[in-house]
């Protein structure tokens, strides 16, 4: 439907008024690339966490063992670089080029707090799971979060174990 108000503007592909609820209808949590991730990850033998809201950003993949979280991004919503789906809507230019931006500095400013507190991020771009190019970014995902030895906790001692108990009855006042 072209804009009468203004003939020089674009064709728009939604009628006046649609495109807000049509974007509102887009959920955070189990989209198509997420899923085809977490399904690849799994059937890999990997287990993980999805959506931890203890971690800065809500990562979509936590693997503790690994110490790894991954970030399945939209090439859109988070404006992937030299991506041809990460383009601007042609009306209400400064909205979305405000609203994209505002999204790539909080990714940013998340994927460093994960970083500063030790964790391994990567990011998954949808347009990497495009049919074509889906196997061989799945296979490079899986290699970049096994080429690190799992995290593990550090052993306990009987001698810590027993600090422990002592500590414990020395709370509860029986010590």
């Amino acid at each position: 439907m072209i804009n009468q108000q203004h003939p020089t503007a674009s064709p728009d592909r939604y009628p006046r008024g649609s495109r807000s609820y049509t974007m509102s209808r887009i959920h955070r949590n189990d989209t198509k690339p997420e899923i085809i991730v977490c399904s690849y990850l799994f059937s890999r033998g990997l287990r993980f966490r999805k959506n931890d809201p203890r971690y800065p950003g809500k990562p979509d993949i936590l693997l503790p063992k690994y110490h790894t979280v991954i970030f399945v991004s939209g090439c859109f919503w988070h404006q992937h670089q030299e991506c041809p789906y990460a383009t601007i809507h042609k009306t209400n230019v400064e909205f979305w080029t405000a609203k994209l931006l505002r999204s790539r500095e909080r990714d940013a400013a998340e994927i460093q707090q994960l970083t500063d507190l030790g964790w391994h991020v990567i990011v998954v771009w949808e347009c990497e799971l495009k049919k074509t190019k889906r196997a061989a970014r799945l296979s490079r995902l899986y290699e970049q979060i096994t080429a690190s030895p799992p995290h593990r906790k550090p052993q306990t001692t009987p001698e810590d174990s027993l600090n422990h108990r002592q500590i414990k009855k020395t709370r509860m006042g029986t010590g």
